[in-house]
């Protein structure tokens, strides 16, 4: 995939809470390519975020596709809300899914793209046979739960590995990694095989999102000395 192809999605999990229109807007400005929203219960994470109101209420002020990851308990009592706020894609976790086959068919049936994520421990092969009917697999290089943490090393592999399992199994999904991504590892996870980057602090803490959204694309496109 040329550089230009792959996508940043910016998680506003580390906006100003205070200004969540403003900032989306800066990242559509700014040259995102998606819009990721981190929704935690408390419960599958210990963390708690914000709900689909809060997509409903964004949803008029911006433009991009919105990319909705459930870090949720029984994500199918909720899956129908956050597909009428304005989600275009919805992600569970496999961890939070007993019957994993009826959530994503449940996505489907409500008209978004269908993700599913992977915790870091998580092995590769409890979504090899659901793949095929996936358009997004998400794997998980911080444990999930706050943003802000350090990136995984020891999840290099498993990107590498996600990427190899894809294009054999079924090369139609995306390869989207979340957790600890900046400039500085940018690049080896897309040459690795990751097709969709998710970066929070990178972005917001950079002195505009535009900036932070800027460097992660020149980190892409650089060339090693």
């Amino acid at each position: 995939m040329q550089a230009s192809e792959i996508r940043i999605a910016p998680s506003i999990l580390s906006a100003d809470f205070g200004a969540m229109r403003e900032a989306v807007r800066a990242l559509q400005d700014g040259g995102a390519d998606w819009i990721h929203f981190d929704v935690m219960d408390g419960h599958f994470v210990p963390n708690l975020t914000f709900g689909a109101p809060m997509v409903a209420a964004l949803r008029s002020h911006c433009d991009l596709p919105f990319d909705v990851h459930l870090m949720i308990e029984q994500p199918e009592r909720l899956i129908p809300d956050f597909a009428a706020a304005g989600a275009n894609s919805i992600t569970v976790h496999v961890e939070a899914c007993p019957h994993l086959h009826r959530v994503v068919q449940q996505i489907r049936e409500v008209g978004c793209r269908v993700g599913v994520a992977l915790n870091p421990h998580t092995p590769l092969d409890s979504v090899r046979y659901i793949l095929p009917e996936l358009d997004l697999l998400l794997v998980m290089t911080v444990n999930p739960g706050f943003g802000g943490q350090a990136f995984l090393d020891l999840m290099l592999p498993k990107v590498a590995e996600a990427a190899a399992l894809i294009q054999r199994v079924a090369p139609h999904v995306l390869l989207q990694v979340d957790g600890g991504i900046s400039p500085d590892n940018a690049r080896q996870l897309v040459e690795l095989g990751a097709q969709v980057l998710v970066a929070g602090s990178s972005v917001f803490h950079a002195p505009t999102p535009q900036e932070g959204i800027r460097a992660l694309r020149l980190a892409i496109t650089s060339h090693k000395a």
